[in-house]
């Protein structure tokens, strides 16, 4: 049984060693915030920390990563207040949200190493592929973390955590449960 520790947590998975790290998170772990994208390492959806560095979970078994040291987007930051998790609200650098959790990753781990990337480093360090088009507001955001990391500046612009299913819904009208006259999904 494959043991590593994840999210601060020490787990045990009762599963074949060759099972993709991907799965034994989504599946076993239920921590859904890593995608599942192409399965074949392109796209960066399943990016999570081994070890401090953004890897695919793809592409590693939980053979390979006993004894490791996972971070997955939930254990990024509980209350979504990482830096770049902020950057990327604060930027507008988030469409559909899929592909975020792997870029929030790599993000996080290029800026653990270098606090003030060129646009290139970026671009290198982050091959995420993403359907909408966040590109140009990704590079903003991802420098803009490193200011915040720095200390140079601080983000007030990202929603405050911690906000409720229902609180929410006052909030945001298409999340508000339907009245009991009108008619649901038709004409």
């Amino acid at each position: 049984m494959p043991g590593m520790t994840i999210n601060r947590r020490p787990v045990r998975f009762d599963l074949d060693a060759e099972t993709p790290l991907l799965h034994a998170l989504r599946d076993a772990a239920n921590l859904t915030g890593t995608k599942y994208g192409c399965g074949a390492g392109d796209c960066g959806s399943c990016m999570v920390l081994v070890d401090g560095e953004a890897l695919r979970s793809c592409l590693i078994t939980i053979g390979e990563a006993e004894g490791r040291f996972i971070t997955t987007i939930e254990g990024l930051s509980r209350d979504r207040s990482h830096p770049v998790q902020q950057a990327l609200v604060a930027e507008q650098a988030i469409q559909c949200g899929f592909c975020t959790p792997g870029i929030a990753i790599a993000a996080a781990a290029l800026l653990r190493k270098n606090s003030a990337p060129s646009k290139a480093e970026i671009e290198e360090a982050i091959p995420n592929l993403c359907r909408c088009g966040v590109y140009p507001r990704l590079v903003e955001a991802v420098q803009r973390a490193g200011r915040v990391t720095r200390s140079q500046e601080t983000i007030s612009a990202a929603p405050a955590p911690g906000i409720d299913a229902e609180d929410a819904a006052l909030a945001v009208p298409a999340m508000a449960p339907p009245s009991t006259d009108a008619p649901i999904g038709g004409n």
